[in-house]
């Protein structure tokens, strides 16, 4: 049965389609550098490519070897994509013989040792970037940091907003309605996205030298040498304890039933001094160890599946851009890079992803509790490490039911947002994507995490060895790929005009980093007493 926001919906782009047309959306795709064997790559950040500071399409995340490519807010799948193979085919043109690493777990690395910090510049802001990195690698160490991924950013058109509200009857401020309904979204998204996990995870196995060091794990040996790591059902490694996962954080309960609540729960972590991070209080090498004591440094240490965001200037907190402008749009950051894709993601997995979100948009979604998130971090918890497991049974609210019982029920709810989205586009390729998914479902079509298990057993090969063997081909693939002229050119453009950009921003900075620092995080105390 199609709910009250489906059906209001339906009728709304009856008439204005372009209200779907104009979903918008933006991908940041992360790569980590490698070298010929596979070894991380220890050079810096190509100066060619421009600064990672101020540049809007190439960049880098933890590390000098992790580069991240975004793309322009745009509502076509297919630009987004074009643009995304632009830059990968450009960042190939500068990087000799080094690869990208095809997939979400790392290559071979020698410890945190071997992971260089990202650097990015003398000003404050730059300095704050590269210190914030440092406290991650001393709290968590740097291995975790160097996994990569796929975020996912998604918005409704600024068109379907008053329409959706005029029809709802609701009068009050026009973005607290926007706010109100991406929180619901959000609900959602935590209910279900287990699903997204076991359709798309593809990190099952590890090369050894992740865990080298680490201590004791759940991890099983891959061949008899003990190359590779893994779990035999295992969808998305990255998503669970190996990956970005805090035993701090568990303790962090972050409610999205409203913005305000969400807020709070984030600016006291922010705020609080937590004992087991009171070590990294000092300077080592002439730099701070990290930017405060407290649970998290700031938001971004906040590790889930989904962020509520604004955008916001260098010097404003994401929290406070959040509480002055409420939410814009919402960051998927539970996607593997897939190593059977060049770019990691396609068309199809975008087109489900669209449906899906929209589903979650427009379902009823009651206030959650702690009891909820508990039942839901014990399913991701559950799909993550045993998702193929044959009759694995998940939580729900009226006791436990097979994963694939579910999944079966919640592909086909999906396909009336699917069948919304191919009316405006009068095609049937979100159908497609979602039949495909279907197919995983049933077992007619393999789950990538599946096929990677399969392809390191039929070869013979570690795990490191499977992804590059694709890196290698995906290599080829960019260096084969032809830039066209305005597009190389406007890529070379960005990049010196990113380096003048970062030459302004440090002749602009008027007082100390400590001072600066102050500034920054002022804001959070103005947010704590709700002035």
């Amino acid at each position: 049965m199609n709910s009250h926001w489906h059906q209001q919906l339906a009728e709304l782009v009856e008439s204005e389609p372009e209200l779907l047309r104009g979903i918008c959306r933006g991908i940041e795709k992360e790569s980590l550098r490698v070298a010929g064997d596979g070894v991380l790559a220890q050079t810096p950040h190509p100066s060619v490519l421009g600064s990672p500071l101020t540049h809007g399409s190439i960049t880098t995340d933890y590390s000098e070897s992790l580069m991240e490519f975004i793309t322009p807010v745009s509502s076509s799948i297919e630009g987004t994509l074009k643009t995304l193979e632009d830059v990968h085919s450009f960042v190939y043109k500068h990087i000799g013989n080094e690869r990208l690493w095809s997939a979400s777990m790392p290559c071979i690395v020698a410890g945190d040792a071997g992971i260089p910090v990202a650097k990015y510049g003398s000003s404050n802001v730059g300095r704050m970037k590269t210190v914030y990195r440092y406290g991650l690698g001393n709290r968590y160490g740097r291995l975790m940091q160097a996994i990569a991924g796929v975020h996912y950013n998604f918005s409704m058109p600024e068109s379907y907003w008053p329409e959706a509200q005029k029809a709802d009857g609701d009068e009050g401020p026009l973005q607290d309605y926007i706010t109100g309904r991406y929180l619901g979204l959000i609900r959602n998204f935590h209910r279900w996205s287990w699903l997204l996990i076991y359709l798309f995870g593809a990190s099952p196995a590890v090369c050894a030298s992740f865990m080298r060091g680490r201590g004791e794990h759940h991890l099983e040996p891959f061949d008899a040498e003990g190359n590779s790591l893994h779990l035999p059902y295992a969808t998305a490694l990255r998503m669970g304890d190996l990956g970005y996962n805090s035993s701090a954080q568990k303790s962090l309960k972050a409610c999205y039933n409203s913005l305000d609540n969400y807020i709070e729960t984030l600016t006291q972590a922010i705020l609080t001094p937590h004992s087991d991070y009171a070590a990294f209080k000092g300077m080592q090498d002439g730099e701070y160890m990290q930017l405060n004591d407290s649970l998290l440094q700031i938001e971004n240490e906040f590790y889930s599946t989904i962020r509520p965001k604004r955008p916001g200037s260098s010097s404003e907190t994401p929290l406070k851009a959040l509480h002055d402008r409420g939410i814009e749009y919402v960051e998927i950051r539970c996607i593997d890079v897939s190593p059977f894709l060049p770019l990691g993601i396609d068309s199809a997995q975008i087109r489900l992803l669209d449906s899906f979100l929209v589903y979650c948009l427009t379902q009823p979604s009651e206030a959650c509790d702690e009891a909820q998130q508990d039942q839901q971090a014990s399913n991701m918890n559950a799909v993550v490490n045993r998702g193929r497991e044959p009759g694995l049974m998940l939580d729900t609210a009226s006791g436990p039911r097979a994963l694939s019982d579910w999944a079966t029920e919640l592909l086909s709810a999906i396909s009336g947002s699917a069948e919304l989205l191919d009316s405006v586009h009068n095609s049937s390729s979100h159908a497609d994507a979602l039949a495909e998914q279907q197919a995983k479902v049933r077992g007619d079509l393999e789950l990538p995490s599946a096929r990677v298990l399969r392809e390191m057993r039929e070869q013979g090969i570690p795990y490191y060895r499977f992804a590059m063997g694709y890196s290698n081909r995906w290599a080829e693939h960019f260096r084969d790929w032809q830039l066209d002229a305005q597009a190389q050119q406007s890529l070379v453009d960005d990049s010196a005009a990113s380096l003048v950009r970062q030459a302004d921003v440090e002749a602009a900075d008027s007082c100390s980093f400590e001072e600066y620092l102050t500034a920054y995080f002022d804001q959070y105390k103005v947010l704590n007493h709700g002035d």
